[in-house]
């Protein structure tokens, strides 16, 4: 079977994996309750004559196939399920039924190309060794992959190799992306609270300890970390995503305590513990000098995700057996996105590819996280493909 052969087969069942993708788009579920997500996944591979797991690391789901051809090697190919706490506003008649919550990552999307993939090689076993499906829950900050791989993963389900994907807005139809080496950002989320006396604003903010002066001071700060603290060539990103602290209700009282969240990424280990130690001497610093004390919590969600050189090799090449090897960029800058398949890349050999959800004419294609985003139904036949290709370069399927 040729490229053009596997293309027009995919095609055949593109509108059932478009009514799949919608179906899930319109019940998102957030990390770990994933519960009608992971029950349609089962379903679907077990119809096509998969041999399916669930219940791996909570809600995950591992769907197995094996070649008709002599071999010992397997692979995975892993998809995320999980949606995001972001109200949708993309007034789509398959919009999310599930107030404040959405498919803002393209994780709907995700989760069919791999279902789409799935029906292919069930149907299509002439290749040698084994092909593990792997539906992950709980990407977006949950710890899905760590729970997957707690549940013994890779034991349960070996893998020689393991390969991941994502959408990508802003990249046209047709194209792919990926680098060898540091590829997305660890990612982590910070909180501070600051505690003082609180008081009264007006009558007497002499006699208070306060935490708005703290809080104003450390916002300030944190800003250096990344231009004094950190090498001019490491990228690095600290940012506030949210404040919260008093009532509008009493505009006259002066807080006792601020609450303060945010975000922080980088490349290294090294810069990690740098960002870590300024984070915690900054509050500690500023609050004691108001007379505040402040608890500081950090948490790294995500480590870096780094593509291995010869699975990086095996991946561009199944993606440009598609489209061509002028439209695999196979050299993109790092992204300061973070992924929980960076863990499983610590523990197997394998790359993280991108895929190109479109632009439009002004370019300014609706993000991912943001409102307004929706995967590209047109794209996912050749994610499909994808998948297929890479079984054909790693396990010598005859497409």
């Amino acid at each position: 079977m040729t490229i053009d052969t596997l293309r027009a087969t995919i095609a055949t069942f593109h509108a059932d994996l478009t009514a799949i993708r919608r179906d899930i788009h319109a019940h998102p579920e957030m990390g770990m309750e994933e519960v009608r997500t992971a029950a349609l996944v089962a379903a679907k591979l077990r119809e096509w004559g998969i041999e399916t797991s669930e219940g791996v690391g909570n809600t995950g789901v591992v769907g197995t196939i094996r070649g008709r051809l002599p071999g010992q090697r397997a692979i995975g190919l892993r998809a995320d399920m999980d949606a995001l706490a972001i109200p949708e506003a993309t007034g789509l008649d398959y919009a999310s039924t599930n107030p404040g919550v959405m498919h803002a990552c393209g994780h709907d999307g995700h989760t069919t190309m791999l279902l789409g993939a799935a029906r292919y090689l069930a149907e299509h076993r002439d290749f040698a060794g084994t092909v593990q499906l792997i539906f992950q829950p709980a990407e977006e900050g949950r710890g899905g992959a760590m729970a997957m791989l707690n549940d013994g993963l890779f034991e349960r389900f070996p893998c020689d190799a393991v390969y991941g994907m994502h959408t990508m807005p802003g990249l046209a139809v047709g194209q792919f992306a990926l680098r060898k080496g540091p590829l997305l950002a660890a990612s982590g989320r910070w909180n501070v609270v600051f505690k003082g006396t609180g008081g009264h604003g007006g009558a007497t903010p002499h006699l208070a300890t306060d935490v708005t002066i703290v809080t104003a001071q450390y916002i300030q700060a944190i800003q250096t970390i990344v231009s004094r603290s950190v090498a001019p060539l490491e990228a690095a990103v600290v940012s506030v995503g949210s404040i919260h602290g008093g009532s509008n209700q009493s505009s006259n009282v002066m807080p006792a305590e601020i609450e303060i969240t945010g975000t922080m990424r980088c490349f290294n280990t090294k810069v990690q513990q740098i960002i870590d130690s300024k984070m915690a001497s900054l509050a500690q610093a500023l609050a004691t000098a108001n007379g505040c004390t402040a608890e500081v919590t950090l948490r790294w969600g995500t480590h870096t995700l780094v593509n291995h050189d010869t699975n990086t090799d095996v991946a561009t090449a199944a993606a440009a057996a598609l489209v061509g090897e002028g439209k695999v960029d196979a050299n993109i800058a790092p992204v300061t996105g973070g992924e929980d398949f960076a863990f499983m890349l610590e523990k197997r050999p394998g790359a993280f590819i991108f895929i190109g959800n479109g632009i439009v004419e002004t370019g300014r294609t609706p993000g991912l996280h943001t409102p307004h985003f929706n995967f590209n139904d047109e794209t996912t036949p050749l994610g499909v493909a994808y998948w297929v290709s890479l079984v054909q370069q790693e396990l010598s399927l005859a497409v």
